[in-house]
């Protein structure tokens, strides 16, 4: 078990209703999980977070199992939901 940071990005931090927290997990789904039932007034936020890609400690997890990715001790994860706009 490794505790850390959480932080939240665009649609993902207003439906958490914070812009982070911390963690106290051993795998990307466990902090994950844990989210989710911290937020269970939230309903929107376990559909944002469908929605999202995740970077843990600055490394995107890409399509890997949640379950397969760990969490370092003093690690950030970051929640990050799809993004609109761009350079034209």
């Amino acid at each position: 078990m490794a505790s850390g940071t959480i932080r939240y990005w665009a649609a993902a931090k207003a439906a958490a209703g914070t812009a982070e927290e911390p963690y106290d997990a051993g795998t990307l789904a466990d902090a994950l999980r844990n989210a989710r039932e911290t937020h269970t007034g939230q309903p929107e936020f376990a559909r944002v977070l469908l929605r999202c890609s995740f970077l843990v400690d600055g490394n995107p997890v890409g399509t890997r199992a949640h379950e397969t990715v760990s969490l370092s001790e003093g690690g950030t994860v970051e929640v990050l939901p799809p993004f609109a706009g761009g350079a034209r």
